[in-house]
């Protein structure tokens, strides 16, 4: 059964917001049974940080098509570090670190990365909550 516009944007939601912050989210709407993502970015680096995301999300994206295209003339996003690799993931209900973890490294005991990274945020690595925007680096 194919899933409503809105099951695919909560879906596909970490990376929607990482277009939007990143650059320019021209559009989010349906193309049939797919969720369609325009986006315009200032360089390949925040392009392939989307990609990641989306594919970090869904690896084979058959309910997804993305059109980002590079714009070399925007400015670039304060602090771009073209070596550093910024991924970001909202948290979900049911959802914790080495879950998370295993999602993005493959492995559930590399939970400690994510939490080093977003200690800002988390007051210890048991504690995290649906809606939060945690780092996940590279």
């Amino acid at each position: 059964m194919a899933q409503s516009f809105e099951q695919l944007k909560q879906k596909y939601q970490s990376a929607i917001a990482l277009a939007q912050s990143s650059g320019n989210l021209q559009n989010v709407n349906m193309e049939g049974d797919k969720l369609f993502v325009r986006a315009e970015v200032a360089n390949e680096q925040i392009k392939n940080n989307i990609w990641n995301q989306i594919k970090s999300i869904d690896p084979s994206y058959s309910d997804l098509t993305a059109d980002i295209t590079i714009n070399a003339s925007m400015a670039q996003p304060a602090g771009a570090n073209p070596t550093a690799s910024t991924r970001t993931y909202t948290v979900k209900p049911g959802d914790t670190l080495s879950a998370i973890a295993q999602n993005f490294y493959g492995k559930a005991n590399a939970y400690m990365k994510i939490f080093e990274a977003n200690r800002d945020k988390l007051p210890d690595a048991d504690h995290i909550r649906a809606g939060q925007e945690l780092v996940i680096p590279s």
